[in-house]
């Protein structure tokens, strides 16, 4: 017999919990049933747009048997309290990226996978862009040779957007504004494709005329345990782009696709380009690839089903999710010390010894 859809269920209902939840409906391995926002406001508009009942309350959520595993869609800094409450639950985690707003909040995340026995996935869906799988794919088969280089790019107009009752405008909820936001989403990829990070140099600037509290330029240089280098630009005032090039001696592959499909992944097909170019000829050995058709959040979403089926992790764990932030963390100090190169390990080990420290009672 059976058994159906996993049945999950999703926290903070704006913007992107429903773009989740219309790649969930695509899906015949995971039904989002029930959703659950402070707002009763954005509890009805949830309900009356995408035709999932809401609860009043998490214990409603937390407390239905049928429900293996939430999604949460909250802001950064929410994101470890309202796991730790999912995880109590016995209830597999999916948290948006980053997986959280500080190192020390995503390896206290990191933990609650022991504490409690649960599994925590972290939704870096750009890792599973169907162009980046191809890369991946042709880096497997050495079909480039060994990598010896990366670029990448993820940029929009966010900042000419953003106001101060908006999160993103705060320094300490959108660290970095786009590196926390959109670098992120490369640094992912980039490990991804190329192994071990091991040190970050970067460079920021604010030229928005809005006047947030977050810079709105940087870019990134990363460092492998290869040797390998890398570079990471991200922008939120220009135009919306997605973009990696890897660099081997016997090739390379070049990846883009327009931004603003982003929110519609089954069609990003029909704007992206990829190409692969083979030897010394140049543009004559250019070589361009069909893309499948394809949906990363649906993915993603497929790969949780399966984390709460068999309480096993995935390839978008905790501890990936902490390696990404900690890139963004590293990159924030290097800015602060003007370029300066900064170790990876370095960042994550400070974060690892505030965790440690004992707490100071000063009652004597």
């Amino acid at each position: 017999m059976e058994s159906g859809p996993t049945k999950v269920g999703i926290v903070g209902l704006g913007r992107w919990a429903r773009v989740l939840t219309r790649a969930a409906s695509r899906s015949t391995k995971i039904e989002i049933v029930a959703g659950y926002s402070r707002s009763e406001e954005k509890r009805q508009a949830f309900e009356q747009e995408m035709g999932i009942p809401s609860v009043p309350d998490m214990q409603a959520l937390l407390s239905n048997p049928d429900i293996k595993g939430v999604i949460l869609t909250v802001p950064n800094e929410q994101h470890l309290p309202v796991a730790e409450m999912v995880a109590k639950a016995g209830k597999q985690v999916y948290t948006e990226k980053p997986i959280a707003n500080t190192l020390e909040s995503a390896l206290e995340i990191e933990a609650l996978e022991s504490r409690y026995g649960i599994q925590v996935m972290v939704g870096h869906s750009a890792r599973l862009l169907k162009g980046t799988r191809l890369m991946k794919e042709a880096i497997d088969n050495d079909e480039l040779g060994t990598i010896v280089f990366m670029e990448a790019n993820f940029s929009n107009e966010r900042a000419l957007e953003i106001t101060p009752d908006t999160w993103r405008w705060y320094r300490d909820k959108a660290p970095g504004g786009p590196l926390s936001q959109l670098a992120i989403h490369q640094f992912d990829s980039l490990h991804y494709l190329g192994g071990t990070i091991t040190e970050v140099s970067s460079i920021a600037s604010k030229l928005s005329p809005v006047g947030a509290e977050v810079d709105d330029q940087s870019m990134t240089l990363l460092r492998y345990a290869d040797g390998k280098i890398a570079y990471v630009g991200a922008s939120w005032t220009s135009p919306g782009i997605y973009s990696i090039r890897v660099f081997g001696q016997k090739g390379l592959m070049h990846y883009e696709l327009d931004f603003s499909a982003w929110d519609t992944p089954d069609r990003l097909h029909e704007t992206s380009l990829l190409y692969i170019q083979r030897g010394k000829d140049g543009y004559g050995k250019r070589e361009v690839l069909d893309l499948p058709s394809g949906n990363m959040f649906q993915d993603e979403l497929e790969m949780f089903a399966d984390v709460c089926a068999s309480s096993t992790p995935c390839e978008l764990s905790a501890r990936s999710g902490t390696v990404a932030l900690g890139v963004v963390y590293a990159a924030l100090r290097s800015i602060d010390k003007n370029g300066a190169c900064v170790k990876l390990e370095d960042i994550l080990q400070e974060a690892r010894a505030k965790l440690c420290r004992p707490t100071m009672n000063n009652g004597g």
